[in-house]
């Protein structure tokens, strides 16, 4: 068990849990939960209002929901958001504001009309805009321009979808402008908006819709519902777009007194999300700071913010009024209460990595690469903060100190196993350790910094470094189980998603993988001298963040990659752009669209994925980024001896994490607690091990 926290709230943050009136009601503290997405909205009601509840338990004062569509001809499908169509949408609603409130927070609803921004690929209903366009896809589909009846429509549609709101229990009710993806702001954006009329050209004509939509909202609800507006004031575009400093400071201006809070962000998504590769903690500030000189009502400000140091400081300059978060708010979901009790070093900090995001993006149920529960309150009943006690006294040794080891270790311990965790480096950590190391990535270090932490406190937990770990040893130990995390290690031989066997030539070729790069010992100034081939089939951080790496090193790099764009999945986590960018400004040569085929003496040949045509490339090593392999030599020693009749004493032995399959480290984490809740359990694999959502059938 922990040991018992006698801390309280230090004095210093005192400010943070000041009471703030927000129009007819008034949040218990500035910890403010912005409208964030989370893959299950309208499609997996329950564990959507589960994860929202989860956070007012945590202490956040207000908890929002995703964007809230509040009419079928402008629908985002396939992605999961909530739904406030008509009557038939409040009672999934009313599940999360009824959790929400049962653990004393305000529950708020982000209403969208998503416009030109979404194809109704469900409803199939044309898409409307201020003016005729191209929809924001590929898709072979075009917005109509709204005429003055649509306009009409619509502000009857977003009224109507407020009093639903009201009905179904929320307290403040958003308009909602920004990302580069809600109808207002397309009206707001003199690059969407062309009219002549009205609603068009100047930007009062432009900032005409939005307003009729606030104070409709207000007339509708304002006497028991708060008003808020979210706004992107910057679209980083400079002149060729809204700017801080240009007419997002004029909207401010005009409407300043108009809502009664508003919550402030920068378009597009990308933009306003950033990873910790890109930003720093509290990035917004120049973007916030001058909306809260401008009005009266309360301010929201985001930066993925973690230290309450930081919190205090821009409450106490006048920054903002509420701390906004949503990433930091699903990394750890009771960080108010923990800096309220005086243990803000237990704050599960968000590392930036926008997994979270990913998961919304790929239209699957949130995820977290710090808080493995997440997603998982209602359909496998975790919570972030309390686990079932053990089922025994028996001993767990667990090999492996990286993420799925250091979780799997920490959630063992927490339920009162007497765990010991060994480890061969000389610190633990496993890929994080390494990976942390790399430009932009020294944040994922807290992935090993909060476990390590929680280790230290828990009694029964004891963490051994330099502790290379043999089968012999193994059954030395004597433990009753035996959990291994011992990893993975990147193929050296090209076999991956393009090539399922070895590329032919590297045998008499040098090849370096990312194991030797991240190794602390490697020096680049080891690698031949010359041009630098790397290959990236993996298409996720590493082969990017390498070539980076090497480019800023002085070497000539060739990144070679059988996609059309570098590291393509991080369109998921909103850093493909960045990525690229950063890549061609340090004059990496992107080789798009080609595999690498075969090694032959100073040179390589590539081949175009679609034709084959190859060609020749001049260079002296390759770093292959494609595919990594279980280091599970260690589990397969010692299930053939206990096959074997040996191992008396060790009741199971589990492989968990990269040494299972490797994957993400938000993936390792997870399996690692998973080990740790299941272990002990009778699991029936014939059945599912969650809950499912199964919708009533309907006639109408």
């Amino acid at each position: 068990m922990s040991k018992t926290n006698t801390m309280t709230r230090n004095p210093h943050y005192d400010v943070l849990f000041e009471p703030v009136k927000i129009g007819p009601v008034t949040a218990r503290n500035r910890f403010y939960q912005v409208p964030h997405c989370a893959g299950m909205g309208h499609r997996y009601p329950f564990a959507n209002a589960a994860h929202r509840a989860i956070k007012a338990e945590g202490g956040w004062a207000v908890v929002c929901t995703e964007e809230s569509e509040i009419h079928h001809s402008s629908e985002i499908s396939p992605a999961m958001e909530s739904r406030v169509w008509d009557e038939k949408d409040i009672p999934a609603l009313q599940l999360l504001t009824d959790g929400v409130h049962q653990h004393g927070g305000l529950a708020g609803i982000e209403l969208v009309y998503i416009g030109y921004h979404g194809p109704n690929r469900y409803s199939r209903e044309i898409p409307m805009g201020p003016s005729h366009t191209v929809t924001d896809s590929y898709e072979p589909i075009q917005a109509r321009a709204m005429n003055k009846k649509d306009i009409r429509n619509l502000r009857r549609w977003h009224r109507q979808a407020a009093m639903r709101a009201r009905d179904a229990g929320f307290d403040i009710i958003y308009a909602y402008a920004g990302h580069d993806m809600s109808l207002p702001w397309h009206f707001l954006s003199k690059r969407h908006n062309q009219r002549m009329d009205e609603y068009g050209g100047s930007l009062e004509n432009r900032v005409r819709l939005f307003r009729e939509l606030i104070e409709d909202t207000k007339e509708a609800v304002g006497d028991k519902c708060a008003i808020a507006v979210r706004l992107a004031v910057d679209e980083l575009l400079g002149d060729s777009g809204i700017t801080s400093d240009g007419e997002g400071r004029d909207i401010i201006a005009m409407l300043a007194e108009v809502p009664d809070l508003w919550d402030v962000n920068i378009s597009n998504w990308s933009n306003d999300s950033m990873t910790s590769r890109f930003s720093a903690e509290g990035f917004q500030e120049p973007y916030t700071a001058f909306v809260k000189s401008m009005t009266s009502k309360p301010v929201v400000g985001v930066g993925r913010f973690t230290s309450p140091d930081t919190m205090v400081d821009q409450v106490r300059r006048g920054v903002l009024d509420f701390i906004g978060a949503a990433r930091p708010s699903i990394a750890d979901p009771f960080l108010p209460n923990k800096i309220e009790s005086g243990r803000e070093n237990d704050i599960r900090e968000c590392i930036g990595c926008n997994i979270c995001v990913a998961s919304d993006n790929v239209v699957a149920p949130i995820r977290c690469t710090q808080n493995p529960t997440t997603g998982e309150e209602w359909r496998r009943g975790w919570h972030p903060e309390k686990i079932p006690g053990a089922r025994s006294k028996e001993s767990v040794l667990v090999v492996g100190g990286g993420p799925a080891g250091l979780e799997c270790a920490r959630a063992l311990a927490l339920r009162g196993y007497q765990t010991t965790l060994a480890d061969s480096r000389s610190s633990i950590g496993g890929r994080v350790a390494l990976e942390a190391r790399l430009p932009g990535l020294s944040n994922w270090a807290r992935v090993r910094d909060y476990r390590s932490g929680q280790l230290e406190q828990l009694a029964g937990a004891e963490v051994y470094a330099n502790s290379t770990m043999d089968a012999d040893l193994v059954e030395e130990f004597g433990s009753d189980h035996v959990v291994l995390a011992t990893g993975s290690h990147w193929r050296r031989d090209g076999k991956g998603r393009q090539h399922k066997q070895p590329i032919p030539g590297l045998d008499y070729f040098p090849v370096f993988t990312p194991d030797d790069l991240l190794n602390p010992s490697f020096n680049i100034d080891d690698m031949p001298v010359g041009n630098i081939a790397l290959f990236d089939d993996d298409h996720y951080y590493m082969g990017g963040i390498l070539a980076e790496h090497l480019a800023k090193a002085g070497r000539k790099v060739y990144l070679i990659t059988p996609a059309s764009e570098v590291s393509t999945w991080t369109q998921n986590t909103l850093e493909q752009g960045r990525i690229q960018t950063r890549l061609l400004e340090l004059d990496v040569h992107i080789l798009q669209q080609r595999r690498l085929e075969r090694a032959v003496s100073t040179s390589i040949e590539t081949a175009c994925v679609y034709t084959g045509r190859v060609e020749t490339l001049d260079c002296q090593s390759i770093v292959m980024v494609t595919e990594r392999a279980p280091e599970r030599e260690l589990y397969d020693e010692l299930t053939a001896r206990q096959e074997a009749g040996g191992l008396q004493k060790i009741k199971s032995i589990q492989l968990i994490g990269d040494a299972l399959a490797p994957g993400t480290i938000a993936a390792a984490v997870y399996g690692g607690h998973r080990c740790a809740r299941e272990f002990g359990e009778e699991i029936d694999i014939d059945k599912a091990p969650f809950k499912r959502e199964i919708p009533w059938f309907s006639e109408d």
